[in-house]
């Protein structure tokens, strides 16, 4: 029988606690004493210089110690008691104020000693003075370090204080810091220049100074960062060692093809894509490969010679898409690529008739058809293939795990696996994410497109921004307004699509045809909008972000973004690039006022750069990783210590060390890495938690 770690006693029994305080600490996530110790602080008060009380100024928080020299209660008409101590120190004195607290009224009035406080000092009527100091009274000979230190500030939840927090981590560090279990073999320590995990949780809680402080942070981020690579490492691991498909890729012949179906010659870029995703075909282990690339920069061509090495071996292949209109565009380019070869191309999505939903179920399930195209509605039950053997899947990190292996599993043995996103990821978020995957990226755009030029507007500016728009429009052009919103809502104060078709097409451009999408419309509403704004029946197409992925309308040449500041970089990056597709100029216009330093932040990089990575760089600085790419729904971006802005130097050595400790020991077999092991599978069974939930 498998002997308890003590670090998973509850709370309950730390000392100072029970039942009921471990209630309100379970609230804040604290449950175990494991819990606890690694409970990290968010930030730190610096309680060690102690000032002479005349040198001190408004506005600073400062540690102050003094005698009490006199103690006034006073009640106010509405019944509270104010209770006002004077501190002084021989040199200068300062107010101590609290608010309805009686019981410090008798604890102090008597009291002639010494006192150090900690507070933040404010102009008072006659002296300055500090509100609701901490304190602690110091009888004769008693030490100050306890209180004159580096103090913790915990993150904290409603009903549970700083006192609490701070008992159970004293608590915790007392008696159960001897019981942790160093996962670092000591020649990892010495090879990284890392302290013992003892020494560095008591630092992090009690830190001796801001360098030990930085030393046990350092620690720690690079544990979290360690394990979570090892966790991807024994992933891939577990993918290369399973038996997969080895493609016979006849790159001539492939070659001949690629040219009759591409009426362009490909980029250096797609071709080195091309190159190593063929190379993982041929493989005996299935391909695992994620394919990056900005706006514009051709990943469905690299797709499409992807596709033609499974079909030219006797297989299926199948693209998944997140929304339907962007599987009906992939549908429709794959069908005029692959049908002059006698390919068969097949469409699911949610909205086919029973009729038609059957006959493709048939001849994909038959193996009539060599290529299926959809959403989600293909990893449903009814879906079944002859020879599936190749998965793509685009903008993928809007699907969660189980609908990546939910549409893995329909494949014949162990498919090839390639993933595609058009939203780039700075590196580190790369590594964080898909450290599992081969990475290839497209860093060329296609020859003849032109840099948007994109420009920022105030709202005063809309009319001058409309007449603009007229003018190209009267030329041939056509163009978005993109809206953040559908309707008007009382509660938020954004532009609305609805209310923007209304005033456009019976205003202002009351004599061109403006058309309305949003996600709320019917799929055969949506679609008929799209066919006549792609057959240029529609001038102008007011929309929300419902057009962000995928939609590619050449003639569109200008897009104006209205509420600019309500959309992430990202977001708006996606947006900006649904122009610029043909090989005329185009135009982006964000309309926003910018009132917070943020928000013009974004919209001036938007302005200077149409560099995809260079923007996901900015959006990371600005927002976090969480928010990025909805990288949120991936379940494994949870990071309690480590920050990827401020860390990214020190995932990138973690990430070698992993690298070199599963090269030597692929399963984490030998004794040294039974913990890393056991931790790398705990991170691997949470995140897959956290995308089932």
């Amino acid at each position: 029988m498998a002997t308890r770690d003590p670090l998973d006693t509850e709370v309950q029994f730390l000392k100072g606690i029970g039942p009921k305080l471990a209630e309100l600490l379970g609230k804040a996530g604290l449950r175990t004493v494991r819990d606890v110790l690694y409970y990290i602080p968010r930030r730190y008060e610096d309680r060690t210089n102690t000032p002479p009380i005349a040198s001190v100024r408004p506005g600073q928080w400062v540690t102050l110690r003094g005698k009490v020299s006199h103690v006034e209660a006073r009640p106010t008409s509405r019944g509270m008691v104010i209770l006002r101590v004077m501190l002084t120190d021989g040199k200068g004195g300062i107010a101590l104020i609290w608010f309805n607290q009686p019981w410090l009224k008798k604890k102090l009035l008597d009291y002639k000693g010494e006192m150090i406080v900690y507070g933040q000092v404010k102009e008072g009527s006659n002296l300055y003075e500090i509100n609701s100091p901490e304190f602690e009274l110091l009888e004769d000979g008693d030490e100050v370090e306890s209180f004159a230190r580096i103090v913790p500030v915990y993150a904290l939840v409603n009903g549970v204080n700083q006192n609490l927090v701070r008992r159970a981590v004293q608590s915790a560090l007392n008696i159960y810091l001897p019981q942790v279990q160093d996962p670092f073999f000591p020649a990892l320590l010495r090879r990284y220049e890392l302290d013992d995990i003892q020494w560095c949780l008591r630092q992090i809680h009690e830190p001796e100074s801001d360098d030990a402080r930085l030393r046990a942070r350092k620690r720690l981020v690079f544990e979290e960062f360690l394990i979570t690579q090892l966790a991807l490492a024994l992933r891939r691991g577990e993918t290369l060692a399973e038996i997969g498909i080895p493609y016979q890729v006849n790159r001539k012949d492939l070659e001949s093809q690629i040219h009759s179906i591409f009426p362009f010659e490909l980029t250096g870029a797609q071709k080195r894509v091309v190159s190593e995703i063929w190379a993982d075909m041929e493989r005996p282990s299935p391909m695992s490969r994620l394919v990056q690339g900005d706006v514009g920069s051709g990943k469905t061509a690299v797709a499409a010679c992807a596709i033609l090495a499974a079909v030219q071996n006797g297989y299926q292949a199948v693209m998944m898409a997140p929304t339907e209109i962007l599987a009906e565009q992939h549908y429709r380019n794959l069908a005029k690529m692959f049908e002059p070869l006698g390919l068969d191309v097949e469409l699911l999505v949610g909205k086919l008739t029973p009729t038609a939903k059957k006959k493709a179920y048939e001849r994909t399930a038959s193996g009539v058809a060599h290529i299926a195209v959809g959403t989600h509605a293909i990893i449903q039950e009814g879906v079944s293939f002859k020879s599936l053997g190749l998965v793509i899947i685009d903008e993928q990190h809007r699907f969660g795990v189980l609908q990546r292996a939910a549409l893995r599993d329909k494949g014949f043995g162990n498919p090839d696996v390639l993933v595609m996103s058009a939203t780039p990821i700075p590196r580190t978020l790369t590594m964080a994410l898909y450290g599992d995957l081969d990475l290839s990226v497209i860093d060329e755009l296609p020859p003849g497109r032109k840099p948007i030029k994109t420009h920022w507007r105030r709202s005063e500016d809309r009319l001058q921004v409309y007449e603009g728009v007229r003018e190209m429009v009267k030329e041939g052009m056509q163009a978005y307004f993109v809206c953040p919103m559908v309707a008007e809502n009382e509660e938020v104060q954004a532009q609305a699509a609805e209310d923007l078709h209304y005033r456009l097409s019976t205003g202002v451009f009351v004599d061109c045809r403006v058309g309305l999408l949003h996600g709320q419309m019917k799929s055969k509403d949506k679609e008929a909008v799209m066919e006549q704004f792609r057959a240029h029946e529609l001038d102008i197409l007011v929309s929300t972000t419902v057009i962000e992925v995928g939609v590619d309308v050449p003639n569109a040449n200008i897009m104006v973004i209205e509420d600019a500041n309500r959309f992430g970089l990202s977001q708006l990056h996606q947006l900006r690039g649904r122009v610029g597709r043909g090989g005329d100029q185009s135009f982006c216009i964000l309309i926003a006022e910018g009132k917070t330093d943020e928000a013009r932040a974004r919209l001036e990089t938007m302005v200077e750069t149409t560099d995809g990575f260079k923007i996901a760089e900015v959006d990371l600085r600005l927002r976090g990783p969480g928010e990025l790419a909805g990288t949120k729904q991936s379940g494994n971006i949870d990071f309690h210590i480590a920050d990827l802005v401020q860390d990214g130097a020190l995932m990138e050595v973690a990430r070698e060390a992993a690298m070199k400790i599963v090269q030597s020991d692929p399963s984490l077999s030998r004794p040294e890495n039974q913990r890393l092991k056991l931790l790398a599978t705990q991170v691997r069974g949470s995140q897959l938690q956290a995308t089932v939930s």
